[in-house]
């Protein structure tokens, strides 16, 4: 079986993965919720982020809001920092077809792109998204940070999963439909 990356994220019903200032408060999640987040980490041994998705990343860690993950390999994808090794991350910049071919091919676990935004638009331009995995959950903030910025081509995707919880929010989980 092939290793695929999964695009994961919470947003707002009217499509924001955060507020305006980065704030994450309105994602509330439960003993559901967090059983329903180890499952799916159990399926990934990589994540993908963007500089400002590490930043919040590694605060969470530190708080005790998210494990540590032994074992997990995690790359940021920034042109501001310095390529390497920084605060349990491995920094790259350049292709990330490259990178995504190169992870591909080890042997693993999937890997979990994390967040939406600017990251995600360009792995939709070039078309390396397999799976999106979206938490909604039962808010309108009104504003914030889209979960998808605009001007990337049409992707087309089918439902594979969907699951509601008790406190009102709902797991999606799309397959990306690719020509044969």
């Amino acid at each position: 079986m092939s290793r695929k990356v999964i695009l994961g994220f919470g947003i707002s019903l009217d499509g924001y993965i955060a507020r305006r200032n980065g704030d994450l408060d309105f994602l509330t999640i439960d003993n559901e919720g967090e059983s329903a987040m180890a499952d799916f980490f159990a399926g990934i041994d990589t994540t993908i982020m963007g500089r400002k998705t590490a930043v919040g990343w590694a605060k969470m860690r530190q708080s005790g809001e998210i494990p540590d993950t032994p074992g997990m390999v995690n790359y940021v994808v920034s042109r501001r920092w310095k390529p390497g090794k920084r605060d349990g991350f491995e920094v790259v910049n350049g292709s990330l077809t490259a990178l995504v071919k190169k992870l591909k091919h080890r042997k693993g676990k999937d890997i979990y792109l994390g967040g939406g935004g600017e990251l995600a638009r360009s792995f939709l331009q070039e078309d390396l998204v397999d799976e999106v995995y979206i938490g909604v959950g039962p808010i309108l903030l009104g504003d914030g940070i889209p979960a998808f910025p605009g001007k990337f081509p049409q992707r087309d995707f089918h439902l594979t999963e969907c699951k509601s919880y008790s406190n009102g929010s709902v797991g999606l989980r799309y397959e990306r439909k690719r020509k044969k």
